[in-house]
C-alpha cells in the first residue's frame, strides 16, 4: 500500500507508463536548470558586472588597442557565464518530444499485443490503450513548449545584457573622465 501523497504519482505511471516518469524527471532537471539561471541573473551576475565595471574604470589605460581587447574579454567571459548552460537547455528541450514519441510507440505496442492476444476486437479496449499511450507525447511537448519559451527569453536577455554591458563600460570611462 502506498503513502497518500504518492498516489497521484502511482495513477500517473499507470496512466502514460515508465515513459511519462522520465519526462518528469527531465522536466524537473529543465526547470531547476532555468531557476538556477534565473537566480543567477538576478544575484551573481549583477555583482559581476558591477565589479567588472569598477575593474575597467580604476584601469589608468582606456584608449589603447590592448586595453580594448582586454575590455572585450572580459566582457565575453562574463557573458560566457550567463551563457553556459545553454546547451543543456537546448538538449532537454529537444530530449521531451523524443521521450513523448518514444512512450507512445511503446504504449501502442503493448496495446497492438494485448490485442492480439485476446482475439476480440473490443473498440473501446483499443480506444482506452490508444489515450493511455498518446499521454506521453502529451506531456513531452508541454514540457518542450515551455521550456523552449524559457530557452528563447533567456537568449534574449543574454543578448540584451550583452548590449548593456559594452555600453556600460563605455558609459563608465566617459562618467569618469567627465
Amino acid at each position: 500500500m502506498l503513502p497518500l501523497w504518492l498516489e497521484p504519482l502511482a495513477r500517473l505511471v499507470d496512466a502514460g507508463g515508465a515513459i511519462l516518469v522520465g519526462i518528469a524527471l527531465v522536466a524537473a532537471l529543465l526547470f531547476s536548470l532555468a531557476l538556477e539561471r534565473l537566480l543567477f541573473f538576478r544575484l551573481t551576475y549583477r555583482r559581476a558586472r558591477r565589479a567588472l565595471i569598477a575593474r575597467w574604470t580604476a584601469r589608468h589605460d582606456h584608449l589603447s588597442w590592448s586595453a580594448l581587447t582586454l575590455r572585450e574579454v572580459w566582457a565575453r567571459e562574463l557573458i560566457a557565464r550567463l551563457r553556459r548552460p545553454l546547451p543543456w537547455l537546448k538538449l532537454l528541450v529537444g530530449l521531451c518530444p523524443l521521450l513523448g514519441l518514444l512512450g507512445t510507440v511503446t504504449g501502442m505496442i503493448a496495446v497492438f499485443d494485448s490485442l492480439a492476444l485476446s482475439d476480440t476486437g473490443q473498440a473501446r479496449a483499443m480506444a482506452d490503450g490508444v489515450a493511455r499511450a498518446t499521454l506521453p507525447t502529451l506531456a513531452g511537448m508541454a514540457v518542450a513548449v515551455v521550456g523552449l519559451l524559457f530557452t528563447s527569453r533567456l537568449e534574449q536577455i543574454i543578448r540584451r545584457e550583452d548590449q548593456r554591458l559594452h555600453d556600460r563600460l563605455a558609459r563608465a570611462v566617459e562618467d569618469s573622465h567627465a
